[in-house]
């Protein structure tokens, strides 16, 4: 059987007032006093009455949707700043649509190229490991839908971002390290270019030459952030004329990767060689030894990102803003020297 959904209708008949009445008290307009306002708006509880975004959306030019640009959501990071970005969102009425990238440059452009903008408000996006040139961001902004980007920023293109402080995050991974006796550290880390992989790896470096150690080219690596690019990039430090002590990878993933290649290479963790990463994935606890990390703010980095994005959609003057959160040192077995 069909269900009946409350309209306003409804609403005016059940308090014998008219439609525009209920209509303007909804809507908290001027010409409306409170004492009637708070009738309509117990009786629009009691009857659990749902606005209807569609049809407004016809008279206020908005959909109430927001769009996600993602290049994957299968990892726990992503996930959770998708949770974030929904509290927020459903909250005020909302509804999200994800695009799925798949860390693929030319999936991002067709994505963006094909949006269709009646369908959001805006636009929240982490952009792919590849993406060069920004033009198909600067497009939708050109053509007034607003974009908040997060985690993987859009450096070249004025607009709000949320970041995690990558680089204080790094330096405190290398100084941990350094501070369990491991002298020679490599890094693993993304793809050259990126913002916040070049963030992290000046954070490393800056660490390394506080304490007076160098840095060599051969144990600086860069490849993509799953885990079989570490595992391939533990196997290519292992074949160095002087391998590492310590390794820290761009993100736990890659960190997991690593410490796969050196089990199988019996190369005890912790005592022979640290491994520390970013993120603070759940699988950092469930592997063995557990994994030493970084933590992320990713639900935070969710929910400030769709609030400054609702900003942007309900303040047409709103000002681009960036925002940096903390990240947090979680110490486990990987660094432990006993």
């Amino acid at each position: 059987m069909k269900r009946h959904f409350v309209t306003i209708k409804d609403i005016a008949r059940e308090l014998k007032i008219s439609v525009a009445t209920v209509s303007r008290a909804l809507r908290d307009t001027y010409d409306v006093n409170q004492e009637t306002r708070q009738l309509v708006l117990k009786k629009a509880e009691e009857l659990n009455y749902k606005p209807n975004f569609n049809a407004t959306g016809l008279v206020k030019n908005s959909s109430h949707n927001i769009g996600i640009v993602l290049p994957s959501i299968t990892n726990y990071y992503f996930s959770t700043v998708v949770t974030g970005i929904q509290e927020v969102a459903y909250a005020k009425g909302y509804n999200i649509v994800l695009y799925i990238t798949n860390d693929s440059e030319e999936r991002e452009k067709d994505i963006l190229n094909e949006l269709s903008l009646g369908n959001i408000d805006g636009l929240l996006a982490s952009v792919c490991s590849r993406s060069g040139q920004n033009d198909h961001f600067q497009q939708v902004l050109t053509d007034g839908i607003p974009i908040v980007f997060f985690d993987r920023v859009a450096s070249d293109i004025r607009a709000s971002k949320i970041l995690q402080d990558d680089y204080h995050g790094a330096y405190q991974a290398v100084e941990h390290l350094i501070g369990q006796g491991y002298t020679r550290i490599a890094h693993i880390t993304g793809p050259a270019g990126m913002l916040f992989t070049e963030t992290r790896m000046e954070g490393f470096i800056a660490a390394m030459k506080e304490h007076r150690l160098s840095v060599k080219d051969e144990w600086i690596i860069h490849s993509g952030f799953s885990m079989d690019f570490g595992k391939r990039d533990a196997l290519q430090l292992l074949q160095c004329k002087t391998t590492p002590d310590a390794i820290f990878a761009v993100n736990d993933r890659k960190a997991i990767g690593a410490m796969l290649t050196l089990k199988e290479h019996h190369i005890e963790i912790g005592k022979q060689m640290g491994i520390i990463g970013f993120t603070n994935d759940p699988m950092c606890e469930i592997i063995s030894p557990t994994l030493t990390t970084i933590e992320e703010p990713a639900l935070e980095v969710g929910r400030k990102s769709c609030e400054f994005l609702l900003n942007h959609i309900n303040k047409k003057n709103f000002p681009p803003q960036e925002l940096t959160l903390p990240t947090k040192l979680v110490v486990r077995e990987s660094t432990t020297r006993k």
